[in-house]
C-alpha cells in the first residue's frame, strides 16, 4: 500500500482474541500490553503494532517478534486518505480489538466506522473531567484532590467515548506534573491490561454510553 511500510514475522500463537496496538512514541504503555500477553493465562494476543512514524514503540514490537507497519500522514494526499490507509493497514491484521496506546493522532470516520465499538483508548484523568492533551497539568491547575485514569471506547469526539473503567489517583502535596503523571501511568498500565483481558474474555457488554464489565 502506498505510504505504508511493514515488517515483522508471523503473529505468535496463543489466545484467540487478537489485538492491534497503535502507538506513536516511547511505547511504554504498549509494552505493558505486550508483557501481559506473554503470561500463560492471558486471554488475548498482540498480533501487530501500527504507528504513524518511526519510533521506539515500533522497535519494541519488532524486538518482540511482532509484525509492524508505519503509515505516515505525509505520504498521503490529505487526512481522509491517511485515515483510509490506516484503516486498511490495521484491517489487514484482522484484529478483534484495536488499542490506542500512546497514539498521537485523532482517528477519523473511515477508521472508526470500520472498527466501531472495538477501539480502546486510555486517558490520564477521570473523564469527563480534564479531556485533551494536557489532562495532568489541567487537574493540578484546577486544584482537585483526586484525579486518575480512564479506559474508554473511542468515538468521533476528543476523549468523549463511553467509559469502560476508571481508577483514582490521589494528588499529593508537592506533586508536579511529571511526578503525578508517573503515578498515573502505573495505574493506567494495569487498568488497560485488565480491561483488555475482560474484552478478550467476552466480559464487556455495551449499551449505548454504558459499558458493563461482567
Amino acid at each position: 500500500m502506498a505510504g505504508t511500510e511493514s515488517s515483522g514475522v508471523a503473529a505468535p500463537a496463543g489466545a484467540s482474541c487478537g489485538i492491534v496496538l497503535l502507538a506513536s512514541g516511547s511505547g511504554t504503555l504498549a509494552q505493558s500490553v505486550l508483557d501481559a500477553a506473554t503470561r500463560a493465562d492471558c486471554p488475548y494476543r498482540v498480533i501487530a503494532l501500527v504507528s504513524d512514524r518511526d519510533c521506539e514503540a515500533v522497535a519494541r514490537a519488532e524486538r518482540a517478534g511482532l509484525p509492524t507497519a508505519v503509515v505516515r500522514p505525509g505520504d498521503h494526499a490529505d487526512r481522509t486518505d491517511w485515515d483510509r490507509a490506516l484503516a486498511e493497514t490495521v484491517g489487514g491484521f484482522s484484529p478483534d480489538w484495536v488499542v490506542s496506546a500512546g497514539f498521537m493522532r485523532i482517528l477519523g470516520a473511515q477508521f472508526l466506522g470500520r472498527f466501531a465499538d472495538r477501539v480502546v483508548n486510555t486517558h490520564p484523568a477521570l473523564l469527563p473531567s480534564f479531556p485533551g492533551a494536557h489532562a495532568v497539568r489541567d487537574a493540578l491547575a484546577y486544584g482537585v484532590r483526586v484525579t486518575g485514569c480512564t479506559v474508554h471506547l473511542v468515538d468521533a469526539g476528543v476523549d468523549t467515548g463511553p467509559v469502560i473503567a476508571q481508577r483514582a489517583v490521589e494528588i499529593l502535596p508537592g506533586d508536579t506534573e511529571p511526578s503525578l503523571h508517573e503515578r498515573i501511568k502505573v495505574v493506567e498500565r494495569e487498568l488497560l491490561v485488565d480491561v483488555l483481558a475482560a474484552a478478550a474474555s467476552g466480559r464487556l457488554h455495551i449499551e449505548g454510553r454504558k459499558v458493563h464489565l461482567k
